[in-house]
This record gives C-alpha cells, sequence and structure tokens, in this order.
C-alpha cells in the first residue's frame, strides 16, 4: 500500500508540474500534426487518410512523451529535485515506473487526438481495435523509456534535448510512417529495421489500413524487447552515474 501511495503522489505531481501545459501540448502535438497537414497540402493527389493516420498517431506518441521526459529528468537531476526522489521508500524499479508512468499517459492522450480528427474527416469502421489500442499502448512505452534513456546519459537539458531530436527526426523518414520502407535506398533499410518505431507504425498500418510489411507477433515481440531492453539499460545507468 505504502509503495502504491508513493506511486500514486509521484505520478500525480509529475501530471500538475509539467505534462498538459501549452509548450509541451505545442511540441508533442501540433509539430507532426502541423508536418502532416504540410505534406498534405503540398501534393496534388487524393488524401488517403487511413494511409497517413499510422504515421501521424506514431508521430504525436514519440514527439508527445520523449519532448517531455528527457527534458523533465535531467531537468530534476540538474536541480537535486531527483536525488530527494531516491529517498522516497520505494524501490529504484518502482520509483522509474512512477517517473515515467506520466509520459506514457502523456502519449496516449496524443495519440487520441489525430483518431478524433480523422473520424470527423473519413469512415473508420474498418479499424481493429485490438493491434490498434496496443499497439498505441506499446508505442508510448517505447518511446518513453527512449526519454528515459537519454535523459540518464546526458547532464545538461539543452543535450537531452539535442539528442532526442538526432534520434527522433530520421525516424520520420526511415521507420515508414509516411514513406514506405521498400523504397528507401538498399543501404538505409537495415537502419530502418533497428528502428522500434517502424514496428509499431506497421502495426497501426494493420489496425487501420489493412497493409503491414511485418508479422504482427514479431512486431509485438520486438517493441517489447526494446522496452525491457531501454529501461534496463537506464536503471543500471542511473544506478551507475547518479547513485553514489
Amino acid at each position: 500500500m505504502l509503495t502504491l501511495r508513493v506511486f500514486k503522489n509521484i505520478l500525480f505531481k509529475d501530471m500538475k508540474a509539467y505534462y498538459f501545459k501549452p509548450p509541451n501540448i505545442s511540441w508533442g502535438l501540433l509539430f507532426p500534426i502541423s508536418w502532416t497537414l504540410m505534406f498534405f497540402l503540398r501534393t496534388d493527389q487524393a488524401i488517403d487518410i487511413p494511409q497517413f493516420l499510422p504515421g501521424l498517431i506514431s508521430l504525436a506518441v514519440l514527439f508527445g512523451t520523449t519532448s517531455m521526459l528527457a527534458v523533465t529528468i535531467t531537468f530534476e537531476k540538474k536541480q537535486a529535485a531527483f536525488d530527494r526522489l531516491l529517498l522516497a521508500p520505494i524501490s529504484l524499479n518502482s520509483l522509474m515506473f512512477a517517473k515515467t508512468a506520466g509520459a506514457i499517459l502523456f502519449g496516449i492522450f496524443n495519440a487520441l487526438i489525430p483518431m478524433l480528427l480523422a473520424v470527423l474527416l473519413t469512415d473508420l469502421s474498418g479499424i481493429q481495435w485490438l493491434p490498434a489500442i496496443m499497439s498505441i499502448l506499446l508505442i508510448s512505452i517505447t518511446s518513453t523509456f527512449l526519454g528515459l534513456f537519454i535523459a540518464v546519459s546526458v547532464k545538461e537539458v539543452f543535450e537531452a534535448q539535442t539528442y532526442s531530436n538526432f534520434i527522433r527526426f530520421p525516424m520520420i523518414f526511415l521507420c515508414g510512417l509516411f514513406f514506405p520502407i521498400e523504397n528507401l535506398p538498399v543501404f538505409i533499410k537495415p537502419i530502418s529495421y533497428l528502428l522500434p518505431l517502424t514496428y509499431g507504425a506497421d502495426i497501426l498500418k494493420y489496425s487501420i489500413a489493412g497493409e503491414h510489411n511485418f508479422n504482427l507477433i514479431l512486431s509485438f515481440a520486438v517493441l517489447l524487447t526494446f522496452s525491457v531492453l531501454l529501461f534496463y539499460i537506464s536503471i543500471r545507468n542511473i544506478k551507475k552515474k547518479w547513485i553514489k
């Protein structure tokens, strides 16, 4: 009960202090929407919303989670606020789950906005909701742990922002969000297969447009593997670098 209460207090504190504030919403949500609308306006072809919706959802989740977590964790460490959290009567794993839960929820919320907009513009009755919901959850978890990995690997906030953008922006073009992976140059394709968002977006494409490049079980397995690996490395770095 004590662990649950501490977990809840940390989560609510982060939600109140950091999440759902205008700067976070603008960067995590409006940026991918604006980028996609720009893509629509520059094309002479009719807009196939089910084809582009998986990419928009993936970007909204990716930018919404990493843009917040990579900065806040680094900021709290810089201000010694994180050191005080280490005194909480819960395990380090539980503490970091509490610190990342808000970003995961924020990512899921960001995914709902493009979905609601798409409902107003087209018929989405053919969506397979179970794999869609599971993929959104796993993309949010994986992206959050990616932000955590970046945060515990740097010392300054500007470093976290720089590294986040260095990883996120190539994903726009390499993960098959808007441009098919099969159209990429041969020497770039292996990079696409090493990015977790490639598999999350592929599940969403199957759920929304009925198209996919990978086996669904493989895609879910890859996302789970990335989530576990990123969290494990992050915890190891915290123990090694932040706990004396």
